[in-house]
């Protein structure tokens, strides 16, 4: 070979070989590139709260526990739940946590305060959050169809200031049920105004029974009894501006019947109302010792244990049947802090389906809260012994839960309202000061 040939050689050799090298480099650049990118990409995520290293979010949600016992705890409707969502949503994983009534809401309550908020909240109250701009507003987080599920009595509830951002979770009413052998061995029927009811309760009385009417005003549930007896009077806790009216003419009128031909006979049983707990009233009432009590569907599940036959009829008024009674809902929100909106979102649609609303319903004795759930229950033979209270449901009224005052009103209630109806006690008096305890709280809001 010529020397010619020679340079020409180790020139393109050379050529080659800086090529190559060119080419690893841009490699090497190339990796390094993606490397930040994924480092940067990792660093964006972990920042929106996203597992490190992947694209998944970790929901958290604190509820709280409708079961009696261990083996029917929450907990594990929430786990299978879970488990059928996260098949359905790769992404998306959903911790929760299930305490009991007299923990949950002062869970949340510490987590909030400590900056610590959970994603989503199933407690007994919204209203402080919302008013605080804590919570998503329910169409920024459900589709249009689930959202308009919702029974219109328990979305009118779950409004602050006319925007919902309280979600009905669970929800019962009140009927009057009645211990059918008392009664039949009594020769009466169900009463159908106040007048029979409390001739009904004196007929009872004269018979022995210890209970003819169970007036449960005790601290546990004094709100709930105080609310039906209101509304079935024709009044109630507000107005129809929401204002609070607890001093209403009704209302005093109602409490002064309560006292005078109820309480003041011995008609209400050897413990006073203002010292009687619901569940004493209800555990009274599966005992046989009870003629007449107003109670919700659980009541029907423990009657029945103790072989109990027992009849429901709605509440009278003092004309007839009352237009209104009175509706409970707990709540399910969600917390803007971790910003998981659209993930809570998919969660929520999926919480609400029908199927899972007539699940939940069904194994805790609630209400369903959505239309499509009221009908599915009240068209299965299965379900007809709740369809009274689904029927009820309704044309209830709720408590004003849309008040921040309100936890302190209903706590007010419990100290002050069993008084109206002693020996001693004015229900215009006490019904005036709640009014004023109330006014005072409702102008700090």
């Amino acid at each position: 070979m010529g020397r010619s040939a020679r340079r020409r050689e180790r020139s393109d050799s050379g050529m080659r070989q800086h090529t190559r090298v060119g080419k690893a480099v841009q490699r090497r650049r190339t990796v390094l590139t993606a490397v930040a990118a994924a480092l940067g990409m990792t660093a964006v995520l972990a920042g929106c709260g996203m597992t490190s290293g992947s694209d998944e979010v970790t929901l958290k949600l604190v509820a709280a526990d409708y079961g009696e016992n261990k083996g029917n705890s929450s907990q594990k409707y929430w786990d299978a739940l879970v488990e059928d969502f996260e098949a359905e949503h790769s992404g998306i994983k959903v911790d929760v946590d299930v305490y009991s009534w007299k923990d949950v809401d002062a869970k949340v309550a510490a987590m909030v305060r400590k900056g610590e908020a959970p994603d989503m909240a199933q407690i007994g109250a919204y209203a402080d959050y919302a008013a605080a701009g804590k919570l998503y507003s329910a169409d920024e987080l459900l589709s249009v169809p689930v959202q308009s599920d919702f029974l219109p009595s328990l979305t009118e509830a779950g409004e602050l200031k006319r925007v919902q951002y309280g979600l009905p979770f669970a929800s019962s009413t009140r009927l009057l049920f009645y211990n059918k052998k008392l009664f039949k061995n009594a020769s009466l029927t169900p009463p159908k105004t106040w007048s029979q009811l409390a001739q009904d309760a004196g007929t009872l009385k004269a018979r022995g029974v210890k209970y003819p009417f169970a007036l449960p005003l005790g601290a546990e549930e004094a709100p709930a009894e105080t609310l039906i007896w209101m509304l079935s009077g024709g009044a109630g806790y507000t107005d129809t501006a929401g204002s609070y009216t607890l001093d209403d003419e009704q209302n005093v009128k109602t409490f002064d019947w309560l006292k005078n031909k109820l309480v003041t006979p011995g008609l209400t049983g050897p413990v006073a109302p203002a010292d009687l707990n619901r569940q004493d009233a209800f555990d009274a009432f599966t005992r046989g010792e009870v003629g007449m009590l107003n109670g919700h569907p659980t009541l029907m599940k423990q009657a029945r244990a103790k072989g109990i036959d027992f009849g429901m009829v709605p509440m009278p008024g003092p004309d007839g049947k009352t237009s209104a009674t009175m509706g409970v809902a707990d709540w399910m929100m969600g917390f803007k802090q971790n910003g998981h909106r659209d993930e809570i979102g998919q969660f929520l649609d999926f919480v609400y389906s029908e199927k899972n609303v007539v699940e939940f319903s069904e194994r805790y004795n609630i209400l369903p809260v959505t239309t499509s759930a009221s009908d599915a229950m009240a068209a299965d033979s299965s379900h007809k012994a709740l369809k009274p209270f689904i029927e009820e449901l309704g044309s209830s009224r709720l408590y004003p839960v849309g008040k921040t005052s309100w936890a302190q009103v209903s706590a007010e209630i419990k100290k002050r309202i069993g008084g109206a109806v002693s020996r001693s006690g004015s229900p215009g008096s006490v019904l005036g000061s709640l009014q004023t305890y109330a006014s005072a709280a409702e102008a700090a809001e």
